[in-house]
């Protein structure tokens, strides 16, 4: 297995990305991180053009800074497509807790560091990929129970061949995910060679996972 600062991913976390934002965009990103965990859905281009206009900024300058330290994501239309660790369309892996909407996460670390970053116990529903098994984690915190208890994380990344930087919605949320056992990632890994990564063991996952967003809402300070 990699050490947790050469596992396949962001170069930078989320939550040190989030400080060095301006204020203007540190902003944005928190309304938008706070839409999701009320409603399970992502604010608009207007209200996000809104927000930054109300600091006497440009929106266009804004949603360039979010999506170039890679803590939004937008489409070609400046709409949320990645709002880690929320997606704001379906994906394999489902996120509730008690009171709140059901949000799908961009992946299964993004998943597993929803508890710590929302200071509340969550239930984790995912897809193996492939064979469509059940892995169900119950998180609280820096907690967890796995079912099956054999699951894993296989966290991995596709090459940027031709040179761009992409989005980690597109280089690796879709190749991070939950298996019911190291066995079943690996081979899922073996049918797929143009992605590469390592198996993670449970507290591993869980660790990085914490790491990526356990502070990120509060990385932004007071607004």
């Amino acid at each position: 297995m990699l050490p947790m600062n050469q596992l396949p991913g962001p170069e930078l976390n989320q939550s040190r990305c989030a400080v060095v934002l301006t204020p203007p965009a540190r902003h944005v990103h928190l309304t938008v991180l706070g839409a999701f965990a009320e409603t399970g859905r992502a604010p608009q281009r207007a209200e996000l053009d809104r927000i930054a206009r109300g600091h006497g900024v440009d929106p266009g300058a804004v949603l360039a800074e979010l999506a170039g330290r890679d803590v939004l994501a937008f489409d070609g239309s400046g709409e949320i497509r990645a709002a880690y660790p929320f997606s704001p369309s379906p994906t394999p892996i489902q996120v509730t807790w008690e009171g709140g909407p059901r949000v799908y996460a961009m992946c299964a670390i993004d998943a597993l560091g929803i508890s710590t970053m929302l200071d509340r116990p969550v239930t984790i529903t995912a897809s193996e990929p492939g064979s469509g098994r059940s892995v169900t984690v119950e998180v609280d915190r820096n907690q967890a129970r796995w079912r099956p208890r054999r699951a894993v994380v296989f966290s991995g990344a596709v090459g940027d061949a031709d040179g761009a930087c992409r989005a980690s919605a597109d280089r690796s949320c879709g190749h991070i995910n939950f298996f019911t056992s190291a066995r079943a990632a690996r081979e899922w890994a073996s049918r797929h060679p143009e992605v590469t990564g390592a198996t993670l063991v449970q507290a591993q996952a869980l660790r990085h996972g914490i790491a990526e967003f356990g502070t990120l809402m509060r990385a932004a300070g007071s607004l």
